[in-house]
């Protein structure tokens, strides 16, 4: 799995009600949860996202409440991956449950700037700024949470194995 885009950047304890907070949680719609992501930091995030961009954080990205609505709203907007120093381990879980890619890399979170192109490997474990040049290291994923991602996330991997 490869993700390119554009770095939209944020800081450290980005919490759920941030990333979409918690008055438009009355849908669970893609394209509705999207015009309001990261609507408290940037009230223009939304529309300044391209299909493909990816969102570099600080420590403790999506710590706060365990809703699946912040994975929706972020995949929802075009976001393709997240890449930070750390996340808080039930956003983590909840992102590879809906077949959404996460990569810890503190370096990588630290050095990269707002609009610097970046390549992710998720294979290879490896992070590359187009724009510098500069290559990190990030964990990559086990096999079976490789397939759980390849498959769209958990229910459909149970499906796809029950069949």
């Amino acid at each position: 799995m490869k993700y390119r885009g554009k770095i939209h950047k944020f800081g450290d304890n980005i919490d759920t009600d941030v990333i979409i907070p918690a008055k438009y949680l009355v849908t669970a719609k893609p394209q509705e949860l999207a015009e309001h992501c990261m609507e408290p930091l940037d009230e223009k995030f939304a529309k300044k996202v391209h299909h493909g961009d990816i969102i570099v954080a600080g420590r403790n990205f999506g710590c706060g409440s365990s809703r699946e609505h912040a994975v929706i709203a972020i995949r929802g907007v075009g976001i393709s991956c997240v890449i930070a120093r750390s996340f808080a381990r039930i956003f983590y879980r909840n992102s590879i449950n809906m077949g959404f890619s996460l990569f810890e890399s503190p370096q990588a979170a630290e050095d990269i700037k707002v609009g610097d192109e970046v390549e992710v490997d998720a294979d290879k474990g490896l992070i590359k700024n187009l724009t510098t040049g500069k290559i990190y290291k990030t964990s990559p994923y086990p096999d079976f949470i490789k397939e759980i991602i390849s498959a769209g996330g958990l229910m459909e991997w149970i499906k796809k194995d029950a069949d």
